[in-house]
């Protein structure tokens, strides 16, 4: 039977695909160290890095590659131990394959519900059925599978770069669309934002101190206009122009709040006197 080719809108689709078809133990982190998904595997943290695109090509192998063999040895940055290119499938010719392999990328192919559908209905039809369904239930959204703790035949798909640090991952599972373009991203610094728009929220004014306690630089909430000076001195109060976060990254902003007893920094006191340093 022929190949059916799989076709999605965007690559926010088929990211989405991609990651509603996961296997249990695995957490996918949307726009997270420079690729569209950062996949995390629970039991012990191995990462898959992963670039999304609507065909195989040398953008997205280059994209999926950033990094890979710049400074090995005692300058190696943060990286992820496998890496992928991730595209429909159907999409990937066998010479931009070869080159996939030889550079230790995979590429995994996504399909669609469409060509699901499609190739159920040609199996129903070459049989003489008069009824058909589509094998959700039987055959995987992608291949090839992940590599499997405690397997080997992985090997066969996947290269381990066995990298001396892994990226850095957010304490909260970001609330953005993979593959969307020009994507919000959950760095660390936006986490630290959100806490202080929720500290403004609840006391209607941050200090300083709030600052200090959540490591975070002051001067661009000033420059910015999110913030402006209180008539008391040593407060900030909304600026002109302030940051709705809460708009920006819903899901996130809740779970933050919700952990407000774990971050939250210490209430000034009635007799709070901040000093010209911290003015």
């Amino acid at each position: 039977m022929a190949k059916v080719k799989s076709v999605f809108e965007n690559e926010a689709a088929l990211c989405a695909a991609f990651i509603a078809g996961l296997p249990d133990g695995w957490t996918a982190y949307a726009e997270t160290a420079g690729f569209d998904i950062l996949l995390v595997r629970q039991t012990e943290g191995a990462q898959i890095g992963v670039e999304a695109k609507m065909t195989l090509n040398a953008k997205v192998l280059l994209q999926a590659a950033e990094g890979l063999y710049a400074g090995r040895g005692n300058g190696e940055r943060a990286a992820p131990d496998f890496r992928a290119a991730l595209v429909p499938y159907g999409a990937a010719g066998v010479e931009m394959k070869a080159i996939a392999r030889y550079l230790g990328i995979t590429v995994v192919e996504v399909q669609s519900q469409a060509s699901r559908d499609e190739e159920a209905r040609a199996q129903a039809e070459r049989w003489g059925l008069t009824s058909w369904r589509s094998r959700d239930s039987d055959k995987p959204v992608f291949t090839p599978e992940l590599p499997a703790l405690g397997k080997y035949d992985w090997r066969e798909e996947w290269a381990d770069h066995c990298p001396a640090e892994r990226c850095k991952v957010p304490d909260y599972v970001p609330d953005v669309a993979a593959g969307a373009s020009g994507p919000s991203q959950l760095s660390e610094w936006k986490i630290k934002a959100i806490k202080i728009c929720i500290v403004l929220e609840r006391r209607g004014f941050v200090t300083p101190g709030d600052f200090k306690h959540l490591k975070i630089d002051r001067k661009r909430w000033l420059d910015m206009r999110w913030l402006a000076h209180a008539e008391e001195r040593g407060r900030y109060i909304p600026g002109r122009s302030p940051l709705n976060l809460r708009a920006a990254h819903p899901v996130n902003y809740g779970q933050v709040e919700a952990d407000f007893d774990k971050w939250k920094p210490a209430e000034p006191g009635e007799a709070f006197k901040p000093t010209a340093a911290l003015l």
